[in-house]
């Protein structure tokens, strides 16, 4: 296996995965596209999953249990951008529109 970790140290991976959560939390909480608000979703879960591997390879895990971590972060990822966008095209076709701020009016 290819170690990629071992040239810096894990704090770097923890400040470079802190700056990808927080560019994507504040990208959830202050944009109102929802095609930008999945991607920062997307972004969010990839800065778990290198934190994760970047911890298993620190800690030097037999298991690889992080890794299988990853793994499932990656389908519950896949997932929800299979049903994100599969409900975003049927709001698409019935209002030609992606912002999410007028959603609150499907209450009625």
């Amino acid at each position: 296996m290819l170690n990629v970790f071992h040239n810096l140290e894990i704090s770097h991976y923890i400040y470079l995965s802190t700056v990808l959560f927080s560019i994507g939390l504040f990208g959830v909480l202050f944009r109102r596209n929802a095609i930008v608000l999945l991607m920062c979703i997307e972004l969010m879960l990839n800065s778990v999953n290198l934190l994760l591997a970047a911890f298993t390879e620190y800690m030097g895990d037999a298991n690889a249990n992080g890794q299988m971590f990853v793994f499932f972060i990656m389908v519950v990822a896949a997932a929800e951008a299979a049903v994100g966008l599969a409900i975003l095209v049927m709001v698409y076709r019935n209002t030609r529109k992606t912002d999410v701020s007028f959603l609150d009016q499907l209450k009625d």
